[in-house]
């Protein structure tokens, strides 16, 4: 019985070496991975179609984009409106007659410049789905 005992707990011993040898070697394979950079990394190929700014160009630098821009009276404006919801809310008039239209992920993307009620703002309208009506996906405050 003690044999047996004896085997039993040398093969108990064994193994529980052999996990910490495997963890060991995890955690160092972990450890030269992070150290090794981009350069060991194997590089990433070309996209196969040009990257799409998220922030469009005619966005002026340091813009907060906003998900919901209420106003004193009581309208606001709010991500996934319609060019034509944001125009029948607000007027013609507060449209500063800007637009500019770049490439989005799902067709045409227009930038639009409003003023209304003492606040500028711009509105950047793209369809969420192909062949969409575009709707605002970001509303920036210059």
């Amino acid at each position: 019985m003690d044999a047996l005992r004896l085997r039993l707990a040398s093969a108990l011993e064994w193994g529980v070496a052999a996990a910490f040898l495997a963890a060991t070697l995890a955690v160092g394979s972990l450890i030269l991975h992070d150290l090794g950079g981009p350069a060991l990394r194997a590089a990433a190929p070309p996209p196969a179609s040009p990257v799409v700014a998220a922030v469009p160009a005619a966005v002026p630098a340091g813009a907060v984009s906003v998900p919901v821009l209420p106003f004193q009276d009581g309208k606001e404006i709010r991500v996934g409106l319609t060019a034509a919801a944001v125009t029948a809310l607000l007027g013609h008039a507060a449209e500063s007659g800007r637009e500019e239209a770049d490439t989005g992920r799902l067709g045409q993307r227009l930038t639009r410049f409003y003023e209304y009620a003492g606040f500028r703002f711009i509105v950047v309208y793209e369809p969420f789905e192909r062949n969409g009506e575009p709707r605002a996906t970001a509303i920036y405050l210059p």
